[in-house]
């Protein structure tokens, strides 16, 4: 039906048209109720009943022109017919059209005048008196047919809104799977990279002090390698343990160890020390009576385990690193200082080969400044990281624990 709209209402035409023909054969005043066959409807009759069910097949084309062409036949047949054919059907069902496929103030408008002009003339003009059933029965089927197309037309809006809704909330379900994939990825990059940064670092550092003392002092060499062991042990168990959120739940050998933390953080800063960075610690934090969340933990954590990569890897000969964490109220300031290493400041104010413009900034190219810094943002804190006033470099970190 909804392929083929004009064959549709042809065939609604017809049936109108046989049901207009065989009521005009009906006459409504028998002694015994509505009698068919005691009389005969007239040629013209039979002209305005074909000409109007004609006009209904493109009733969806033209509603108001199907409507109008339709109320002049009614109201032709109403003033000359005698006895009158229910030519009227065929402007009762172009009404419930018009009322179906327009608004509700329209629908009501061409509704009265349609009522009133069918009525008025029906009750005017002929030989039966205006309080006459043929009369009443024409202001009902006519204010019917107004109520029952704007009837429809209200349950099709709603069926369209309702549907329309559908359709926003799965696409609205469609672009937050979308974000959160993004964010999982995000962060999960983020982890990688801190890994792969600090334990690379560590395993280049020390395998090229290996290769310098392998033939004058061997045990020395001896001990870089077993550092170099320890830290490529440390990567891949990191490795195994951040690739693994990516496991469904029932895949073996899921992750069990908790992410790390400042609980681990004597660990880390022994892994700078072994490879020849000295870093003072100095942590004000009550953990077993007021513990941190453990994104607070793991954010400080990997701000701290970066800016002494960053140290290592862009500071000059000597240089040493200082590290604080300090519970201020309702946030956790976390703060990395180094002293730039030998030399003085070069133009601008960052010492030579620390901080972005050192290869793992923003300015770099690299990922660890910006990481540092999406990680505090996303518990709603700050990170700021620059070049300190006489040479050096500062990170300064501030996590709210709410």
């Amino acid at each position: 039906m909804r392929a083929h709209p004009l064959a549709t209402d042809a065939v609604l035409a017809l049936g109108a048209l046989l049901c207009m023909v065989v009521g005009s054969f009906a006459d409504p005043h028998g002694p015994h109720g509505p009698t068919f066959g005691t009389r005969t409807p007239e040629p013209f009759s039979l002209l305005l009943m074909v000409l109007g069910a004609a006009a209904l097949v493109f009733r969806r084309r033209r509603p108001r022109v199907v409507l109008a062409v339709t109320a002049g036949l009614s109201l032709l047949e109403l003033t000359t017919g005698e006895p009158r054919a229910p030519v009227a059907m065929s402007a009762v069902i172009a009404l419930f059209t018009v009322a179906a496929h327009t608004d509700r103030p329209t629908t009501w408008r061409i509704g009265v005048l349609t009522m009133a002009a069918l009525t008025g003339v029906a009750m005017l003009v002929g030989p039966l008196p205006w309080y006459a059933q043929e009369n009443i029965g024409i202001f009902a089927w006519t204010g019917m047919a107004a109520a029952a197309g704007d009837a429809v037309r209200s349950r099709r809006a709603f069926v369209d809104a309702i549907r329309e809704r559908a359709e926003r909330a799965e696409r609205t379900r469609e672009e937050e799977a979308r974000r959160r994939v993004a964010e999982e990825r995000l962060r999960i990059a983020r982890d990688l990279h801190d890994v792969v940064a600090h334990h690379i670092a560590l395993v280049n550092v020390q395998a090229g002090v290996a290769a310098h003392v392998m033939d004058k002092r061997p045990d020395q060499a001896k001990e870089a390698l077993a550092h170099v062991r320890d830290a490529s042990r440390s990567a891949l168990n990191e490795l195994r343990a951040t690739v693994g959120l990516l496991r469904q739940s029932g895949d073996p050998e899921a992750p069990t160890e908790p992410a790390p933390g400042l609980a681990v953080l004597d660990d880390l800063t022994a892994t700078f020390r072994h490879a020849g960075l000295p870093v003072r610690v100095m942590v004000q934090l009550d953990r077993s009576r007021d513990p941190l969340p453990s994104a607070v933990d793991l954010a400080a954590y990997r701000v701290i385990q970066e800016a002494l990569t960053n140290v290592r890897k862009h500071a000059g000969p000597g240089a040493k690193a200082e590290v604080s964490v300090v519970r201020v109220g309702a946030s956790v300031e976390v703060t990395v200082l180094d002293d730039g290493g030998a030399g003085p400041l070069p133009a601008g104010g960052t010492p030579a080969g620390a901080g972005p413009g050192g290869g793992d900034g923003e300015e770099g190219g690299g990922h660890g400044l910006l990481g540092m810094r999406e990680r505090a943002t996303a518990l709603g804190g700050s990170c700021f990281a620059g070049p300190r006033y006489g040479g050096g470099y500062r990170v300064h970190a501030i996590l709210p624990v709410a």
